[in-house]
């Protein structure tokens, strides 16, 4: 369809303007990027590009918000700025290693955590979807976001952003751009961000899921003689928010009684130099992150005194890669080889905290069921499981890169050879004690003291070949039109259950008390990378002077080792990542922009994705044939604006836009017995621009429409979260030479 639409509007008579051809093109930005192609649109991948303007139109401020643009990809919005899922064709994952990698300015983000900010001055956003191992490496499975900022060499002034919203909700930053040199420029910004929140705790009657967000960030660029470009960014991103709206199912409600937060401070420092010589480009990028947080919860989300868990946690990590690229040319060879190591280190504190009602429901109740001639009563009313651990990680990879290129035809192959060693020591401790009635007389029978002090290490590594080919035509010479075959392996890395410490301390516990269960550390405690094959034909396709561009693809991946979050057999408290069998997913992804006028826009993207398990028996229920939880069957974004001209003045406009946003179905267990059904998102704004500014009347999900954005079981309790509902918002922004 995408081919046919694009062959016909190449019919169009020579006359008909093509102005609008270099406004559309984006190529001469790619030059920031290292690995990629100058026109990425020649490239075996599936590609979505989200431009300032897209950006600026829809709200977009964060790798989260622009996932809403992209066909097939799928990052909810639920708990706290933490759980920065992803979820992209069928895969993904709630916690631990992400599914899809994460760039700013080339440099890589280590850790999920960290995934989800809010940025000024977004330049340009780049997804790619499909493995992306062979180039980038680690937790690229699912593909790759890079994000790319305005840089100071090409843009000078001073930028400024006022925004208020519903909820309390208010932003507001400023950035500068300058040269210090004729080849030397420098940016600062600094933004502000906070809201009081939408949904409220019926318990204490204040709003759980507020926020106040400090972000801070210095770009140096310099373009020197003889080839040198050398580029640092320092970034430093505050944030404190209460998060997590949970709703208990049974009631209804949102009430819990503990205290719930996420606090975040991160660091992260990027230094890109490159030099060209005569045959090859050397680039070297070199980061420095790092990320001090704190998640506490009332993990039983009720009114109960059952049990909170806090997770503090403070990591350092160290990137490198090294990069030699022959200079590109159209034809013939062309290739790229780099090296590749990081290194990270973390210590965090995760002590679980038992109180009355959680003792007398989870262990006292058990115990005097399991054993009706006595009755015990627990010592005092409170205890700790206390867990602490230290986690140094490294890895280390080499890789390559070739194409040949000759008439229209690009054949391309390459290869990652990838090792990583991962540990972790563990201590885990709890000092307590019981008493043991005789339940017919009353009488004292024993006293029980528990006092456990463990230490341990566990070691894991991983090594693997992550290849990919790819066969590319280009069918009409002088048309932009590229159709591409694909097959690529990726890898998402494996580690360690650090929230199974206290589940596995809390069944030791009750064994000793002879009704719990045996937990092996090792096995519940580690799992195994996630790999995959992704096959995909698919096709970009450009026309009518640059004004339609289309990409359409289909894709089937098998994979293996598939990681879930579960719970554990057992009472427990927690949750874990396991490795169960093996998953389908093949879909479709379609998109099309089209740009009639200047003045004029039309956008489509639609994903369709259907993820089943082919092998996944959990020991008491076989799910083959299943849909994968929580990735959606379909995703669909679709936009139209028009600009009007105010005295014919082009540098006057008023344009109006409205788009809607659309996900669903997402089952939310393995046995396919609860599901958040298809539904859509209206949004629309309106905007006022002059040379000097522009005030923009916004609004989202309009409709005020009813959906579900999580869903999750905790010691048999069904909790969910809903969506946002209306927001309406005004911003405005100042540019100034």
């Amino acid at each position: 369809m995408a081919a046919f639409l694009c062959a016909a509007a190449s019919a169009t008579p020579t006359g008909a303007p093509t102005s609008i051809g270099d406004t559309l093109s984006l190529q001469e930005v790619t030059v920031t990027a290292i690995k990629q192609s100058s026109d990425m649109r020649t490239q075996a991948t599936a590609l979505t590009v989200v431009t300032p303007q897209e950006a600026e139109r829809n709200q977009v401020v964060s790798p989260r918000s622009a996932s809403e643009l992209v066909p097939n990809l799928f990052i909810p919005d639920y708990g706290s700025r933490m759980t920065s899922t992803v979820y992209v064709r069928g895969i993904g994952t709630r916690i631990d290693q992400p599914a899809v990698g994460l760039t700013i300015d080339n440099v890589p983000v280590m850790t999920k955590e960290n995934y989800d900010f809010d940025l000024m001055d977004i330049f340009r956003i780049e997804v790619l979807r499909g493995p992306q191992n062979t180039l980038y490496g680690r937790n690229t499975l699912g593909g790759l976001m890079n994000v790319y900022t305005l840089s100071p060499l090409n843009y000078q002034g001073t930028r400024a952003v006022v925004e208020g919203a519903s909820h309390g909700t208010w932003r507001a930053g400023a950035s500068h751009y300058r040269l210090l040199g004729q080849d030397l420029g420098i940016s600062l910004s600094a933004q502000y961000n906070s809201t009081k929140g939408e949904f409220t705790n019926l318990h204490n009657g204040k709003r759980c899921d507020w926020e106040r967000q400090f972000s801070f960030r210095s770009k140096q660029e310099w373009h020197g003689t003889n080839d040198w470009y050398v580029s640092n960014v320092l970034s430093v991103v505050t944030s404190r928010q209460g998060g997590y709206p949970y709703e208990w199912v049974e009631t209804g409600k949102i009430a819990y009684n503990d205290t719930c937060f996420y606090r975040r401070t991160s660091v992260m420092d990027g230094l890109t130099v490159r030099k060209s010589f005569d045959r090859f480009t050397l680039s070297s990028i070199t980061s420095y992150q790092y990320i001090d947080d704190n998640m506490t919860l009332d993990q039983d989300f009720t009114e109960h005194d059952y049990f909170t868990l806090t997770q503090a946690r403070r990591e350092h990590a160290v990137t490198q890669d090294i990069i030699f690229r022959g200079h590109e040319q159209s034809e013939g060879y062309n290739w790229l080889t780099g090296i590749n190591g990081f290194y990270r280190r973390y210590r965090m504190d995760a002590p679980v905290n038992f109180y009355d009602y959680g003792i007398e429901q989870l262990i006292e109740n058990h115990f005097n069921d399991a054993l009706p001639t006595y009755h015990i009563s627990w010592d005092t009313r409170s205890f700790l499981l206390g867990s602490n651990f230290t986690s140094p990680s490294w890895g280390a990879s080499l890789y390559h890169d070739s194409h040949y290129s000759w008439g229209q035809w690009t054949v391309s192959a390459g290869l990652r050879l990838d090792y990583e060693h991962a540990r972790l020591n563990y201590h885990s401790e709890t000092h307590t004690g019981y008493s043991l009635f005789v339940r017919a007389t009353g009488e004292l029978f024993a006293h029980g003291a528990i006092d456990i002090d463990e230490r341990g290490s566990l070691n894991k590594d991983f090594f693997d070949i992550l290849p990919n080919v790819s066969i590319t035509w280009h069918p009409w010479p002088g048309k932009n039109h590229t159709i591409y075959l694909a097959a690529s392996r990726g890898s998402k890395a494996g580690g360690f259950n650090t929230q199974m410490f206290s589940d596995v301390l809390q069944q030791r516990l009750m064994k000793m008390m002879g009704i719990g269960m045996n937990y092996d550390v090792d096995k519940m405690v580690g799992y195994k990378p996630e790999k995959a094959w992704n096959y995909e034909l698919g096709g970009h396709f450009e026309c009518w002077g640059n004004r339609v561009q289309s990409d359409v693809d289909v894709f089937f991946m098998d994979c293996r080792d598939r990681q879930l979050t579960i719970f554990p057999p057992g009472t427990t408290t927690g949750r874990m990542m396991t490795n169960a069998g093996k998953t389908h997913s093949w879909g479709a992804e379609f998109a099309m922009a089209v740009t009639p006028t200047e003045l004029t826009h039309f956008n489509v993207s639609y994903g369709f994705t259907h993820a089943t398990f082919k092998d996944y028996n959990d020991g008491k229920v076989d799910h083959s044939g299943k849909r994968v939880p929580y990735a959606p069957m379909h995703t669909l974004f679709a936009e139209a604006s028009h600009a009007f001209k105010i005295g014919g003045d082009t540098d006057k406009l008023l344009s109006l836009a409205v788009n809607m946003r659309a996900v669903g179905d997402i089952y939310w267990d393995e046995a396919n017995t609860l599901h958040q059904p298809f539904y859509a998102l209206l949004g629309a704004s309106v905007t006022w621009k002059q040379p000097r500014y522009s005030l923009q009347l916004w609004g989202r999900n309009l409709t005020d429409t009813q959906y579900k954005t999580f869903y999750f079981v905790s010691i048999q309790h069904h909790f969910l979260q809903r969506g946002h509902g209306r927001m309406l918002g005004v911003t405005l922004r100042l540019a100034l030479d």
